[in-house]
């Protein structure tokens, strides 16, 4: 005789299914516009390697998931210091706009492909990824919007099981983002240097892509 699950065991377990699933995809649609942040990390992948790359790619995700938590537990708090991360907010756009322009000023001297400000210094990858995604606030409020949606919705329950899946779904969202710009940029752009270089009898001095911060 086969004993069945309870139809409510059942729909328990796909309903955490669909949390840890919609965690993925809202985080790994996320992660695909362009943006400094996994620009980076197809950089890494190309003039270093492609551990490096994964490194800087973990110390993103790892402090991505830790503003999600604080998202999902603290919303509260996040609501009555809004201010903070406003001005912290405008804080980085004017760090970001600086490293800009030195970035700029600093291609038009260059001869050959270097890198950029970023990544001219030997900083740990994975410590490189945790401080370049610890200050980018902008985080806090995107997952705080679609907590806020979500919990509204009924979606998502406010217990630790589900908070701790959809944490988990992201992060595994953000990894399948930053995978597409590691791997899928180096092959791009991998191509695009070789094809150049047939074209042109390799006398046509192909860079990349500017340096970027």
């Amino acid at each position: 005789m086969h004993h069945f699950p309870d139809e409510s065991i059942l729909k328990l377990m796909l309903h955490h299914l669909y949390v840890l699933l919609l965690g993925f995809i809202i985080s790994f649609l996320g992660q695909l516009p362009l943006g400094n942040m996994n620009l980076t990390a197809t950089q890494l992948s190309v003039q270093e390697n492609l551990r490096n790359a994964w490194k800087y790619g973990l110390g993103i995700v790892l402090v991505e998931i830790i503003y999600l938590r604080l998202a999902l537990t603290g919303m509260d708090w996040v609501v009555e210091h809004k201010q903070l991360f406003t001005i912290i907010g405008w804080l980085t756009i004017f760090v970001f706009m600086v490293l800009g322009v030195l970035a700029f000023v600093m291609a038009r001297k260059q001869t050959s492909a270097k890198k950029g400000l970023l990544l001219n210094n030997k900083m740990n990858r994975f410590l490189l990824g945790v401080v370049v995604s610890g200050i980018n606030p902008a985080q806090i409020p995107f997952w705080f919007l679609w907590s806020t949606e979500l919990l509204n919705s009924k979606v998502l329950m406010p217990t630790t099981g589900q908070f701790n899946l959809f944490t988990a779904g992201a992060g595994l969202g953000s990894l399948a983002g930053l995978a597409l710009y590691i791997h899928g940029g180096k092959l791009l752009i991998t191509k695009l240097k070789t094809r150049a270089e047939y074209l042109y009898g390799n006398c046509f001095h192909f860079s990349w892509f500017v340096p970027i911060i």
